[in-house]
């Protein structure tokens, strides 16, 4: 019986024999596929990390700098100037300025201590100079260094805007090199406090940071290492799942496996997120540096480095703009870890821990500063440039804008533009105003404004408000009829009455002159600089209005014109940009230049992608050129611009052409000295009435404008086309002008056709521009 039940049993155990060696296979078999497929993930992970981490091209923004802050010997600008343009780069007055970015006022002197810049002519280091001051200037600059003078010497430019990748990041790479040690050793005595002893992740850390936070009753510390922050910014989503925290660990630890401890670090650096201005991030210490201090990551103090290390656990939580009070919390907290740690003296974190938090109020790039001049750059560089390349590229460029000169003429305007509302009992903000302001030999735009309020401008006006120019189309006219000096020259006599005009259209056109009155036989002379509506009608149709518009497209007038009689008196809609554009080609001899807002554009590795070279058209005929803008310093003199001879110093000539349309709607005024030419154009943007003419409201803006300009008098340059008449003398409305001089295109002197016959003398006819030469 016996037997048979031994028999039985060892049936069974052959039977689950086979069973449980077949589950055992089954489960190797598994085990096996589960371990492959565990390897070729981690392969995978390995695969992602080396082709994204070593391809990675961070999306760099554009960044958009003014013309650089020249100072040279005989300069007039003051001392106080000076140290203005200093703070506005951020330079820090110290009591020896012996870093970058530092510079000390003294007694009639300035020293400074300059920031290495890359120019597009090449790199400058930093230099130590010294900025001496007399009564009418800068009598000297000194070169401390080498104790040599030095005649000339460039700030570096103001950095006025970006522009961003589509995914709004905002970065500044910084090569490890130039990161600063202090930073270094913060983020590892804060973040990671044994990043150069573990293999990516960390027990000890994280067992610490638990332990940490439960005696502290909040969170001080985190469990991640900087490798594994690295790997949740580079590679991973921002969700908290328990799939993501492992691959992040695999990750890390792959990472460090494949990259130096000092190539993880340098990544960190430049990636991990420290804030937020509006849509964008804010990502890297370089450009943390500046959006909160200011000043190159380099600059920064030790007590701004803790502060910025303190960031990384909660940007936003511990944004020292809105939460001052946390963020010196947490800063002093990152001061005694690094005591703690031994990377400070105990003594040093102390008084480091005693310095208050402070930050500029807004970073320099801020988009509100300048936007109107920041959308004519970037329309310009579109038509040369990818909106991917301007976004991600970080290319450098470099423009024309003037900051000083743009902020004191922001504030002059928008000074005038209330006094001007004040006077005329109208409603607070009811004018609006658009300036330009530009280098008349190069066509480089200086300053500009698309409206009273820069920071607000949504439309912008110097670029895309359209409006009827009035008069100032009629040096046009006149340098249609110049231009065939056989048949008009300065002293052609026009009639001044009235008449009717059919228009295309069937309708009968009659202008009139703005006193309603009519003067009969007058001058060329006379019509331009007295704005005689009926005199200028009369003189366009015989030219015939499409010899006008001719000579307005070869100026610069690139739209479609309508050949209507009433173009003459200037019911044609511009910009003030194109306004500008046909006025630089006259104040310029007939030479014109395009327009530009950009001198250079380089790389993010310095390479010079493009730079701005004069290209110099003779558009206009010269000697016809010459004598418009010869009558257009008459209308300063003595004409509708008269009023500006007691806004500025006898010595000083200038040119310029008042502009109102009907009902006053549009107040504009153009003029220019030696080497400025400023549009200024007054009005309102629901097209109401003003109480304001070309003189007595844009004539007034434009000479505040000018005041905040260094002037230089008009000089007609010297020209082999132009003869002059001598003590010739002629009618002048109810005068006797007797001028020392009449311009005229050689060999077509002038035929008096209004001798003197009585009169009075007129006391303004003693200019003599026959001076300019002299």
């Amino acid at each position: 019986m016996a037997k048979k039940k031994s028999v039985k049993a060892n049936k069974r155990r052959f039977r689950q024999g086979p069973g449980r060696f077949l589950s055992l296979v089954v489960l190797s078999q598994i085990g096996l596929i589960l371990l492959l497929t565990a390897a070729a993930y981690v392969l995978w992970l390995d695969y992602r990390i080396t082709r994204e981490f070593e391809g990675k091209r961070w999306s760099l923004p554009a960044r958009v700098y003014s013309r650089p802050h020249e100072i040279f010997v005989d300069q007039s600008d003051g001392i106080g100037g000076l140290e203005s343009e200093l703070r506005a780069l951020n330079y820090r007055a110290s009591a020896s300025p012996d870093n970058p970015g530092e510079y000390r006022r003294g007694n009639g002197s300035v020293e400074i201590m300059l920031r290495p810049f890359r120019y597009w002519d090449g790199s400058e280091p930093a230099k130590h100079l010294r900025v001496d001051f007399s009564g009418e200037g800068i009598r000297r600059i000194l070169d401390l260094s080498g104790g040599q003078n030095l005649s000339y010497v460039r700030l570096e430019p103001r950095l006025i805007g970006k522009i961003y990748p589509a995914h709004n990041e905002d970065r500044v790479l910084v090569p490890f090199g130039e990161v600063p040690p202090f930073l270094i050793e913060a983020l590892i005595a804060v973040e990671d406090r044994y990043y150069y002893e573990h293999a990516g992740i960390d027990i000890r850390g994280i067992a610490r940071a638990v332990l940490a936070n439960l005696l502290s009753g909040e969170i001080t510390q985190g469990g991640s290492t900087l490798t594994q922050q690295l790997v949740k910014n580079f590679f991973l989503t921002p969700e908290r799942t328990f799939r993501r925290k492992i691959n992040e660990m695999i990750m890390a630890m792959l990472l460090e496996r494949r990259y130096s401890k000092r190539e993880i670090l340098s990544a960190y650096i430049n990636e991990v997120y420290l804030g937020q201005q509006g849509a964008r991030g804010i990502h890297g210490f370089g450009t943390a540096a500046e959006f909160y201090f200011g000043k190159p990551l380099g600059e920064l103090e030790k007590h701004e480095l803790a502060l910025l290390a303190g960031l990384v656990r909660g940007a936003s939580y511990y944004n020292p703009r809105r939460h001052p009070e946390r963020a010196l919390t947490r800063r002093n907290l990152v001061l005694n870890l690094m005591a703690g740690q031994g990377y400070l003296e105990q003594r040093e974190a102390d008084r480091l821990k005693s310095k208050p938090v402070e930050t500029v109020r807004k970073p320099a790039w801020s988009g509100s500063r300048y936007p109107a001049f920041l959308q004519l750059v970037r329309r310009e560089l579109l038509r040369n440039y990818r909106m991917e390349d301007l976004r991600n590229e970080g290319l450098r460029i470099f423009t024309t804008l003037e900051p000083p000169r743009q902020d004191r003429i922001e504030r002059a305007v928008r000074r005038r533009l209330s006094q001007l509302e004040q006077s005329r009992t109208l409603e607070e903000n009811a004018l609006e105003t658009a300036v330009l302001v530009l280098n008349i030999s190069n066509g480089e735009i200086l300053a500009l404004m698309g409206g009273r309020r820069e920071e607000m401008t949504a439309f912008n006006r110097a670029l895309d408000s359209k409006r009827p120019i009035g008069s100032l189309i009629k040096p046009f006219i006149y340098q249609t009829a110049l231009s065939a000096p056989g048949d008009y020259h300065v002293l052609t006599g026009l009639d001044d009455t009235g008449l009717r005009i059919r228009e295309p259209d069937g309708d009968i056109w009659e202008p009139k002159n703005y006193s309603h009155q009519e003067h009969g036989k007058v001058t060329l002379m006379e019509a331009l600089t007295r704005s005689y509506n009926l005199a200028t009608v009369r003189l366009g149709m015989q030219l015939g209005v499409e010899s006008v518009i001719a000579t307005l497209r070869r100026a610069g007038a690139d739209m479609e014109i309508k050949p209507y009689p009433s173009l003459l008196l200037g019911a044609v809609e511009l910009s003030p940009l194109q306004v500008a554009g046909v006025y630089q080609t006259l104040a310029n001899g007939g030479y014109g230049v395009p327009l530009k807002t950009i001198r250079e554009v380089l790389d993010k590795f310095g390479n010079p992608l493009q730079r701005s070279e004069l290209e110099l058209k003779l558009s206009l005929d010269p000697g016809a050129s010459f004598l418009t803008g010869y009558l257009l310093s008459q209308v300063v003199e003595y004409g509708t611009a008269r009023q500006l001879r007691a806004e500025f110093p006898e010595s000083i000539h200038l040119a310029g052409k008042t502009g109102t349309t009907n009902d006053s709607r549009d107040s504009w005024f153009v003029g220019y000295d030696d080497r400025v030419l400023a549009v200024t154009w007054l009005g309102r943007d629901d097209f109401r009435p003003t109480p304001f003419t070309g003189s007595s409201g844009a004539m007034r803006l434009w000479a505040d404008i000018m005041k905040e300009i260094p002037l230089h008098s008009l000089n007609l340059p010297e020209s082999d086309l132009i003869e002059w008449e001598k003590e010739i003398k002629f009618r002048y409305g109810d005068d006797c002008l007797k001028p020392e001089a009449i311009p005229y295109i050689k060999g077509y002197p002038p035929d008096n056709e209004f001798p003197c016959n009585g009169g009075t003398d007129s006391e303004k006819t003693k200019f003599n521009p026959l001076r300019w030469f002299q």
